[in-house]
């Protein structure tokens, strides 16, 4: 996808979204400008993800599970616009190393560590997929919590729903030391757990009140 045709779209999506569901941001200026960079965010609805994108000033890639849209002709403009196709029920290798090679390259990655969207919009205990990715790729992960977009388009709606919408980033996190200190699993469930934690503090609640694995 040209960036002329993903400026265009982006400039669409976030003058709908600002018109209709009073869309505004929270420190996006905690995305870098450049460099790889991976986004974990809270999933609660389809609509997280043009959310999310048009409210980062540069092109974003997403994991996203690959049974969301199996008809072919949705599946190859998901592609076109950034989508990485994750197998869900398994370890898919290959998705994941997509994401790392566009970090290392240095672009931007969207993951939901949660693995699925909320049934009810609350946090979810984290899978430890996104630390696997961290600890390959040696990125920073920028935190991201999306407030209303339950309500926009709760799972099983199709139609959109005016509300509300504010997209929160948090401080870049370092988890370079983490990865010396902690190996495997290990490392993967302490990355994912203070993912979620940093998401729940964004929102506004306790960091026990995220379940962790």
């Amino acid at each position: 996808m040209s960036s002329v045709a993903y400026g265009i779209l982006w400039l669409l999506c976030r003058g709908l979204s600002r018109a209709l569901l009073r869309y505004r941001t929270q420190g996006a200026d905690h995305v870098p400008a450049s460099g790889g960079v991976l986004l974990a965010a809270n999933h609660a609805s389809y609509a997280d993800i043009p959310l999310l994108g048009c409210g980062v000033r540069r092109r974003l890639f997403y994991l996203g599970r690959s049974n969301l849209f199996p008809q072919p002709l949705v599946h190859r403009i998901l592609r076109w616009l950034g989508w990485i196709p994750l197998k869900p029920q398994r370890w898919d290798r290959q998705a994941f190393q997509s994401a790392v090679d566009l970090l290392k390259a240095g672009k931007a990655v969207v993951i939901f560590p949660e693995g699925g969207r909320s049934p009810d919009g609350t946090l979810q205990p984290g899978k430890p997929g996104i630390g696997a990715i961290v600890a390959e790729a040696q990125c920073p992960v920028v935190p991201v919590y999306l407030r209303g977009t339950h309500q926009v388009l709760p799972p099983g709606a199709w139609m959109l729903r005016l509300h509300p919408v504010e997209v929160l980033f948090g401080g870049a996190m370092d988890f370079r030391r983490a990865c010396r200190e902690y190996q495997g699993k290990e490392l993967y469930t302490h990355i994912s757990n203070t993912v979620m934690a940093r998401i729940a503090e964004l929102r506004g609640v306790d960091r026990s009140a995220v379940p962790m694995t």
